[in-house]
């Protein structure tokens, strides 16, 4: 039986609340700019605290310091409690971003009381009112079907802010993106994300042969880890297999990137494909998986040709994520059908057209949607761009929440300043690094 959760002025839609969707740094940041703007928000978290899904990454070390990781607001909120603010040109880990800014600011009497934790939300739409409708369209208030401990209880929005993010939902490692049956098959052998490999999943690892897929930075962080590895148990055999052409496209500005540690990471995993530690085979495009007894055979076609790579124990898959777009499928949304990002946001993050990793600060206008009062942000407004960053969410929501206190001026004014890569395309040589196996 659903319960219908509604606050008491429930005359006008601007008596409900703003829903907020994810308790991440993006959606978190929203509950800061509404609570100093003193408008009603409830936020929605699926997990069991906040920043959940960063949870399944805490081992690993941002590459931009704390100075780019702290919403202006969230920071005013926390400094009226007495917080003690981390080493701006500091590198947090993501257990380090939970425990010493996520977990204080959502400790904050202004954010607390309106969180729900282990809360799914299972679908959107407007009340009484389905995609095909126009006539007063505007004037039913949002509905959000959620599922809660067990419960299913439906809530009243005057607006959403979609802050759910892409992370949890992976691309496959079959090149054509289509998730296979062959691929679920083998889920055993699989590994989506960034394995601790140097810790908790040490021992899956441990001289084993490894196929790591992917090009990006999560890729550079998971092989960094597994060489790491490799010089305490030298059995271990590091494969790096990518859809590029040539691997030298996957170092980036290295020296030349304004975030230091970004361009260390390209650096880093530069020597260790010079050196042997790391096997790259490129261009290579997965086309099935096949369970080999105990290990898995990877079938591809390389240069034109069929190859496979036999005997592999361990694949971990960073080819991305993309967005769950099935919760707003009764809303109006303009979404570009390649990128899956919002429309308007498309022809400046398309990595088919950019390869530096910043797009020009943008806010509410660029944020809109045919569905007046619903919003993408954060990461998810991105789609399957890659190049999101966490400054680039909170100017969005700063934007998006003045506009929605009638503060007009402070929504077009744009307040980011963003550290670019140094290069938008490599000049670097380059020589191609085949292997096979």
């Amino acid at each position: 039986m659903f319960d219908l959760y509604l606050r008491e002025e429930k005359c006008m839609n601007t008596s409900l609340p703003v829903a907020i969707i994810g308790g991440g740094p993006v959606g978190l940041a929203a509950a800061s700019h509404l609570a100093e703007r003193g408008e009603s928000f409830i936020l929605f978290e699926s997990g069991s605290h906040v920043g959940a899904n960063i949870s399944t990454w805490g081992h690993v070390r941002l590459f931009s310091p704390w100075r780019y990781n702290i919403d202006k607001a969230s920071s005013r909120l926390l400094n009226k409690k007495g917080w003690m603010i981390p080493r701006l040109d500091k590198l947090p880990t993501g257990k380090e971003l939970i425990e010493e800014y996520l977990q204080p600011l959502a400790s904050t009497p202004e954010i607390s009381p309106y969180l729900h934790f282990n809360t799914e939300v299972l679908s959107i739409g407007r009340k009484d009112t389905d995609k095909m409708k126009t006539s007063n369209r505007e004037k039913a208030p949002f509905v959000i079907h959620t599922k809660q401990n067990g419960q299913f209880k439906i809530y009243e929005a005057r607006t959403i802010l979609d802050a759910s993010g892409t992370w949890g939902n992976p691309n496959p490692a079959n090149a054509s993106g289509i998730w296979l049956h062959e691929e679920k098959a083998a889920k055993d052998h699989f590994f989506y994300g960034i394995p601790d490999s140097l810790n908790t999943a040490k021992e899956r690892y441990i001289n084993k042969r490894i196929a790591v897929v992917g090009g990006g930075h999560s890729a550079i962080n998971t092989l960094l880890d597994l060489a790491q590895l490799k010089e305490e148990y030298p059995e271990t055999d590091i494969l790096w297999i990518m859809r590029r052409q040539y691997v030298e496209e996957a170092y980036g500005g290295e020296e030349k990137d304004a975030l230091e540690a970004r361009g260390a990471l390209g650096s880093r995993i530069h020597q260790l494909v010079d050196d042997g530690t790391v096997t790259v085979i490129t261009p290579y495009l997965i086309q099935s998986i096949k369970q080999d007894g105990n290990q898995v055979k990877i079938i591809g076609n390389q240069d034109g040709k069929e190859h496979t790579l036999s005997n592999i124990d361990e694949v971990i898959v960073n080819t991305g994520n993309r967005p769950n777009l099935n919760i707003i499928q009764e809303i109006r949304t303009a979404i570009d059908s390649a990128t899956e990002s919002v429309a308007a946001l498309a022809p400046l993050i398309d990595p088919n057209l950019h390869s530096c990793g910043t797009v020009r600060p943008h806010g509410e206008k660029e944020l809109r949607q045919p569905e007046n009062g619903f919003y993408i942000v954060g990461s998810k407004s991105y789609g399957r761009a890659p190049t999101f960053l966490m400054a680039t969410g909170y100017e969005q929501v700063r934007s998006i929440i003045a506009r929605l206190a009638g503060d007009n001026a402070a929504a077009e004014k744009v307040e980011l300043d963003l550290p670019e890569t140094g290069v938008c395309s490599t000049n670097l040589p380059l020589i191609i690094k085949n292997s096979c196996c």
